[in-house]
């Protein structure tokens, strides 16, 4: 097999990203938007051994459960893989993602639950951030074609609300009327480079990042947001690097109020520009409402990578203790807010890195439920080898993404461990006392081959308990 050969082929099963896998002559052919019992014409793009990577000039035989993609850029965009499919069906697809991550990273072979399917299809972000750049010689606003910094220019995304449609016009108008250019970033040049929006129960938060601090017709921008959100707060960051990093200082607030409020479960919470909130609320509800169900009245609760509370303070309002650690300090002091707003004098927030705060903690409440919801990247090889010093009796796991989840889990349970040189391996004998009692995968971003998970570990001794 070379490049630019053509052939037809039928996908038998789909990759981690979502793509069709077809077998031909001996090699394995990833191609994007390719359904299983699909055939297609393929033309081969890239070889390398007996793996290729190819692209679908014609659906020969479509499969049932194809669907006509909502979004016009949808094909060229990065954000979403699998608009393409029926919904049920990328359902049973992040399932299978979940249990064959922790199977061939780790070796662990465990009852994966029925992926928690999201009420809404679509519209269900309450987060919008978009790069702003030039593209052709004109201002573009979009997103980033997968693996590339060229941007797709779009003027809505249907996996966010309506209002982001009337966001991304009020933006082309404010730059168009007073001159101001995308960042370019060959050259450096060019004033708006990012906004960020985060949605709190119909109140807004803004962020314009600018490598410019005094932007010339600012009001008029404001004049152009208040026509399409009823309560807002505007920050500005600005940002002259190189760099890719949306926001790498703390936004100063033009306008508005730092922050908003909002109750769930019973809970009057707040969140700034800069504070972690699960992206879908539906599903966070889901999400949190299964964690707390996995504790008793009688435990203390350690809530690592807290954000800004919310989370914390459901535990707080069930249990004996519950302690937070958060290392951004709006995200702290929103949870400051949030215990004092509810009368939670059970709950003590942490400012701080989790590495740096956990173990003595642990000393300190050696019974307590140990919490994880970390970043992408997953959890500090240091801290998880701290926390099976300590041996915490439940351990639970909220995780974003299935191949880092596999890892933690499997240097948790025994079947990953470390060798000299710091890489991971799988043994046949565990060595540690934890067993998995739970992993249940949800829906916090559908249209998309990205998956949140719920994972319980227990220590042996409690098993049956």
């Amino acid at each position: 097999m070379q490049k630019n050969d053509v052939f037809e082929g039928y996908a038998l099963s789909l990759g981690t990203n979502g793509e069709g896998i077809v077998s031909e002559d001996g090699t394995t052919v990833f191609v994007p938007y390719l359904l299983p019992g699909e055939k297609a014409e393929i033309r081969v793009l890239k070889v390398k051994g007996n793996i290729a990577y190819g692209k679908a000039e014609e659906i020969v035989i479509p499969a049932e459960d194809r669907v006509r993609p909502a979004c016009p850029v949808f094909y060229r965009c990065g954000g979403c893989r699998l608009q393409h499919m029926r919904y049920r069906s990328q359902l049973r697809f992040k399932t299978d993602l979940v249990k064959n991550a922790l199977k061939k990273i780790a070796g662990i072979d465990v009852k994966v639950e029925n992926c928690e399917r999201s009420e809404k299809e679509y519209g269900y972000r309450n987060k919008l951030q978009l790069p702003v750049g030039v593209l052709n010689g004109e201002n573009a606003i979009g997103f980033y074609a997968e693996r590339t910094h060229r941007i797709v220019k779009t003027d809505e995304c249907p996996i966010h609300p309506a209002w982001s449609k009337e966001l991304i016009s009020a933006l082309y108008r404010f730059m168009e009327k007073c001159g101001l250019d995308g960042y370019d970033e060959e050259t450096g040049t060019g004033q708006i480079r990012h906004i960020v929006v985060r949605e709190i129960k119909n109140k807004f938060l803004i962020t314009l990042v600018s490598t410019e601090r005094d932007l010339k017709g600012i009001d008029y921008f404001y004049y152009l947001l208040d026509q399409i959100f009823p309560e807002y707060s505007f920050f500005l960051s600005v940002d002259t690097g190189r760099d890719n990093v949306v926001l790498k200082e703390p936004p100063v607030l033009l306008r508005g109020k730092g922050s908003y409020e909002a109750t769930e479960e019973g809970i009057v919470y707040e969140a700034g520009a800069c504070t972690f909130l699960q992206v879908n609320d539906g599903v966070r509800a889901k999400l949190y409402e299964r964690a707390v169900s996995l504790v008793s009245e009688e435990d203390t609760v350690v809530d690592c990578y807290a954000g800004g509370g919310l989370l914390t303070a459901m535990f707080a309002k069930k249990c004996k203790q519950a302690y937070g650690i958060e290392i951004v300090p709006e995200a702290s002091a929103c949870a400051d807010g949030l215990k004092k707003k509810n009368g939670l004098s059970n709950m003590t927030n942490l400012c701080g890195k989790v590495e740096d705060l956990l173990p003595s903690l642990l000393e300190q409440e050696r019974d307590a439920v140990l919490v994880f919801d970390p970043p992408r990247a997953g959890i500090d090889r240091g801290i998880v080898m701290g926390v099976l010093r300590h041996a915490p009796r439940k351990i639970v796991m909220i995780s974003c993404d299935p191949s880092t989840l596999a890892r933690d889990l499997g240097l948790l349970t025994g079947s990953l461990c470390e060798t000299e040189d710091g890489s991971l391996v799988k043994t046949e004998n565990g060595g540690t006392m934890y067993g998995i009692s739970l992993v249940q995968p949800f829906d916090m971003f559908p249209q998309t081959r990205h998956v949140e998970t719920l994972a319980v570990l227990v220590w042996r001794g409690e098993e049956g308990a």
